[in-house]
């Protein structure tokens, strides 16, 4: 065997070496791959399983509001917390639905001395506020011993207000924001720009005005006037029902309808509000100091759904059911 013969042979299996080697790298991170895959989907899957317990638990467990306090001896008067936050809407929790449902059973409980309607709201829908306005006055004629209060924290605005013109007093803190009594519509034009773009408008209707107020028309007369007739009407609604609610205690100005908002200082003077006060200071004032709480509670399944996201969701979907199909 010659030198050359020899040389290329060892260049040969030093290739062939390096080619293994290649190969047990990639085998390698391969298999740390799969290994990484199945601990996450355990993981996944552990996190699955211990949410759901949390969740079956909790649904178990849970009663009604205010039922089973701490402390509280049967027969005991207590105060009744309804708490009313965030945008008045439906499906929100300051929707009627879920406000009322804790009203009424905040009056069906026969310990309660009163009602606390606590309001932190920049108002909403103006039907969703009359229900629960509509609501208040019915439950007040059904069970005429139990006063309904609104206490008032940063702001009772627009249908926030609408509801709090229900209760028998208003409180508010010096600084609180009140009123807001109008109605208002959001609407954008964008003519001149799809002019400038060269963007042609193809609109099909059956109807001459199924068209209404479509941002990228020009405005009509008669239909700006049919939609503030209907604004004008929809605020003679939400008038009427603060007139209703609050009486001769209103100073009526000028401006106390035109959607203004006031400080709580100055709602008072208005006759918007009766006095400073927070719910604990209602409660002292019923003698009926211990609180309870009838705020219906959010969906647990929901709040943690709001936390994980949507994107951990599908992450958990994929890792749980990853290879599984309906052929």
């Amino acid at each position: 065997m010659t030198d050359s013969d020899t040389g290329s042979n060892q260049d040969s299996s030093q290739s062939t070496e390096q080619q293994q080697k290649v190969v047990d790298r990639l085998v390698f991170a391969a298999l740390t791959e799969q290994r990484r895959a199945r601990r996450w989907r355990v993981f996944f899957m552990l996190f699955f399983i211990v949410y759901l317990s949390v969740v079956t638990i909790t649904l178990m467990s849970a009663g009604d509001p205010g039922a089973g306090v701490a402390g509280k001896a049967d027969g005991e008067q207590h105060t009744a917390l309804v708490k009313l936050s965030g945008v008045i809407a439906d499906d929100e929790p300051g929707g009627s639905k879920n406000v009322l449902s804790g009203l009424r059973k905040a009056f069906e409980h026969e310990d309660t001395a009163g009602i606390v309607i606590e309001i932190n709201s920049p108002g909403g829908s103006p039907v969703q506020s009359a229900y629960i306005f509509d609501e208040i006055m019915r439950l007040k004629q059904e069970h005429e011993s139990v006063p309904v209060y609104a206490v008032v924290t940063d702001i009772a605005a627009s249908g926030g207000y609408f509801v709090a013109a229900a209760a028998d007093r208003i409180y508010v803190n010096k600084s609180s924001l009140v009123g807001s009594i109008g109605v208002r519509l959001d609407a954008f034009g964008f003519v001149d720009m799809m002019k400038k773009l060269g963007i042609e408008r193809r609109l099909l209707t059956a109807g001459d005005n199924k068209a209404l107020f479509d941002p990228f028309l020009p405005e009509q007369q008669q239909q700006k006037d049919h939609l503030q007739a209907m604004l004008n009407q929809v605020h003679g609604h939400f008038i009427d029902a603060v007139k209703q609610g609050r009486g001769d205690r209103l100073d009526e100005t000028q401006d106390l309808f035109s959607g203004l908002i006031w400080s709580g200082e100055q709602s008072v003077k208005l006759g918007l509000a009766d006095a400073y006060g927070t719910t604990r200071s209602v409660a002292r004032e019923l003698e009926a100091e211990e609180v309870v709480d009838f705020t219906p509670k959010t969906d647990l399944l929901e709040r943690i759904a709001d936390r994980i996201g949507s994107s951990a969701g599908q992450r958990i979907s994929e890792l749980l059911f990853d290879g599984l199909s309906m052929n």
